[in-house]
């Protein structure tokens, strides 16, 4: 098993924690299936590694946004079943079908397209039907008044030849927000989800096998919609809860090395746009991570990053490879000591908070450069470098 990569700056990524929230989820959702969400590289995690973890458990299906993704998957030798959220063009129905990769169904037009292409093959393309209670993105829309003309309109594109509908799922707006608006929403999301399946299936003439809505938001706050199984996103990296009684483990550790510690007189100035001067005469450090690594840019002047002898604050602008760290009060510090930039003191949702955003975006954000090193057990299980 090889265990080195180069030690600049890199994401360690507790495949352990995933499990136990993967474990969690399950159970507050009274054990029904799971699919587990990787797309855009498993929030950063890395969707190999994180899709044969969640293979090992049992999951029962794993999504991702487009066909390039689920073609990594396959060609990575993952078997779960793939469910692709977002829109495939049909003209590539034939890599759907050979790969077993299952495709959503937003529109009429989309449907006519897959059966065309799936009889041309002479094979059948397994699909679930996206239907959008007030998402306001893909799918059929079933609130009144559009509801009836999408049942016309889904009334059609069953009877397709070509076509196996196995799932019907929707995506909740709000159910990750607090209030009685939102809940109320929500509730009503739900409602007309579950009506218009109910229609949908008696046009089918039997039951979809998979019925499915819950994402992170849902799974964590309303386990009443869990249905037949539950999509967990960033809940299921355990960056948000959404729901204070559910305890989620968090999964990773943006860490670095430290580089070169110099000496700056008083008065003098660190970093681009001189946003920061010395007071006194203190030690700077260097660390290689910046912007281009996931280091937000935004966080300058608001960031400290822990050492093993404490905190040290990132002091001027943050760079585009590398950021500086006044180290004047840890005299015991040296070069090649390793720093925790997000983790245990830094959690990803308190860096979110502090540049006005989410925690999606902070983990998406960290860069294919940086290596993802995966622990189990405490130890290196696996590694992925830039150069792989």
């Amino acid at each position: 098993m090889n265990t080195e990569f180069i030690k600049r700056c890199w994401l360690e990524v507790d495949l352990d924690a995933i499990e136990y929230n993967y474990r969690l989820l399950k159970e507050r959702n009274g054990g029904v299936d799971m699919l587990g969400i990787v797309k855009a590289d498993a929030y950063g995690m890395g969707a190999i590694a994180v899709s044969k973890k969640l293979e090992s458990l049992g999951v029962r299906y794993l999504a991702v946004a487009d066909l390039d993704e689920a073609l990594q998957l396959r060609n990575a030798q993952i078997k779960a079943p793939i469910l692709i959220l977002g829109y495939v063009q049909p003209e590539y129905t034939e890599y759907l079908i050979n790969n077993n990769i299952t495709a959503s169904v937003p529109t009429e037009e989309t449907a006519a397209a897959y059966s065309a292409e799936a009889q041309r093959v002479g094979k059948s393309l397994r699909v679930h039907l996206k239907l959008d209670s007030g998402m306001g993105r893909l799918g059929f829309r079933v609130s009144d008044p559009e509801r009836k003309r999408s049942l016309e309109e889904i009334g059609r594109i069953i009877a397709l030849p070509g076509l196996d509908w196995e799932g019907v799922f929707m995506h909740f707006a709000v159910s990750d927000m607090e209030g009685a608006e939102n809940d109320e929403y929500t509730r009503k999301q739900f409602a007309d989800f579950t009506e218009t399946v109910r229609e949908t299936e008696k046009l089918l003439g039997k039951p979809f096998a998979l019925k499915h809505c819950s994402n992170s938001g849902a799974s964590t706050r309303f386990p009443e919609f869990a249905l037949d199984m539950i999509r967990p996103g960033i809940a299921l990296y355990g960056f948000d809860s959404f729901c204070p009684e559910v305890e989620l483990k968090r999964c990773i550790k943006f860490k670095a090395v430290l580089g070169p510690i110099k000496e700056y007189e008083e008065g003098s100035s660190v970093s681009y746009g001189r946003l920061f001067t010395n007071r006194r005469r203190a030690r700077i450090a260097v660390i290689p991570a910046g912007y281009a690594d996931g280091l937000q840019r935004g966080l300058t002047g608001q960031l400290s990053v822990m050492t093993k002898y404490g905190p040290a604050p990132v002091v001027g602008r943050i760079c585009m490879d590398m950021c500086m760290l006044d180290v004047t009060e840890l005299p015991e510090i040296k070069t090649g000591d390793e720093v925790e930039i997000y983790g245990d003191y830094n959690s990803v949702r308190s860096i979110a908070d502090r540049v006005g955003t989410i925690t999606h975006v902070i983990s998406c954000a960290i860069s294919d450069r940086v290596p993802r090193v995966y622990l189990e057990d405490g130890k290196i299980t696996s590694i992925r470098t830039f150069r792989a």
